[in-house]
């Protein structure tokens, strides 16, 4: 009884979704996640794409009508368009990654570089696109493929092998979880007509492909016009470190601070730099206005540490003004951060014997 009234809502909802005539994207009905969540969003950017319905069903005949199919079907051709990862003989990763992809690493893989290209203006090929295509994928699509292939982060065997816990709860929040949260609790009143049923089901994975979207969208938007005007500008700021220091510990911006720390590791990587020449301190004007005071900030570990590679000497943290002055018996100090990983002088020549003195010390 209760396929039949599911295979009617599903009948139902085909013939309401594709009656304007335009093409259909396909995915499963049921609990949603957010990978084909976000599979779909990434498409409906596209022109092809940009008026599409959307069939939720896990009925092959009715997939079978569908232009694109993610997420379901077992089948994994993109000559026609179809986008499954739950085959047991799937083990396609993105190039240079390790992680096996899911639906919305599937559709990114293929669709990618038309959505930078299309944000960027550029042909699908260039060079701009390439970078931030891979960096999108590394910095945001990965974390999904991982969630729904059920890929920690961390080896926990060896986390508990190394005695390491968690010292408290993050509440479990992360890309998938902005997706889950907006699928029914057990316990919520669902409308008895299957046909109502489905649609309010539908109307939540609307919402939360949106959602997921709307975080996308921000990234691309950060990677292609923030994150990668800042790359020409740190790539010229490290070819002239070693006008500041011999060994070229000390990076400069002299116009206005940039995002570095991604473009810094890049170029230290593939310059292959030993430890003993990597960028120690960072100095950059707190805004672009010839009066304005002057950042010195130590290098973290990695781009996400709160470690420093080396924090502001122990002696100087947490003092400010004249009592900094004292402490460095440079003139000019506003501030240096408890934790040493950040200060402040009034001038560039303050934050830069700073840096010298830090180096040094």
């Amino acid at each position: 009884m209760f396929r039949n009234l599911a295979k009617m809502a599903e009948n139902a909802a085909k013939r309401l979704k594709t009656s304007d005539g335009g093409i259909a994207i396909g995915t499963h009905n049921g609990h949603f996640h957010a990978d084909e969540a976000l599979a779909v969003h990434m498409l409906r950017q596209l022109p092809t794409y940009s008026n599409t319905s959307l069939i939720r069903t896990r009925d092959p005949a009715l997939l079978a009508t569908c232009h694109t199919v993610v997420d379901v079907g077992g089948e994994y051709d993109p000559a026609q368009n179809r986008y499954d990862h739950h085959q047991r003989t799937f083990t396609t990763t993105f190039p240079g990654r390790p992680t096996k992809l899911s639906s919305a690493g599937l559709v990114y893989l293929h669709f990618g570089k038309a959505l930078v290209a299309q944000r960027l203006g550029q042909p699908e090929d260039s060079e701009d696109v390439g970078v931030v295509w891979r960096k999108l994928y590394e910095s945001f699509i990965e974390a999904l493929d991982a969630h729904d292939n059920g890929i920690s982060a961390y080896d926990s065997d060896a986390l508990r092998a190394a005695g390491i816990n968690k010292r408290f709860s993050d509440g479990g929040f992360g890309l998938g979880a902005l997706v889950g949260r907006l699928n029914p609790n057990w316990n919520d009143t669902l409308p008895s007509d299957p046909v109502e049923a489905q649609a309010a089901e539908d109307a939540r994975f609307e919402a939360a492909s949106k959602r997921i979207g709307e975080e996308f969208d921000r990234d691309l938007a950060y990677y292609t016009s923030a994150w990668l005007p800042a790359r020409a500008i740190v790539q010229e700021a490290y070819a002239k470190r070693k006008e500041f220091d011999p060994e070229g510990r000390i990076l400069v911006f002299e116009g206005q601070s940039v995002p570095w720390k991604d473009h810094l590791y890049t170029l230290e990587e593939e310059q292959n730099t030993g430890e003993k020449n990597k960028v120690l301190y960072v100095l950059y004007p707190e805004k672009p206005t010839p009066d304005a005071k002057w950042r010195i900030q130590a290098v973290p570990v990695s781009k996400d540490s709160f470690q420093s590679r080396k924090a502001l000497p122990e002696p100087w943290r947490g003092a400010r003004d004249d009592q900094l002055d004292a402490i460095t018996s440079i003139p000019g100090g506003v501030f240096v951060h408890a934790s040493g990983f950040i200060g402040g002088n009034k001038t560039f020549q303050g934050a830069k014997a700073m840096a010298d003195k830090a180096v040094a010390f």
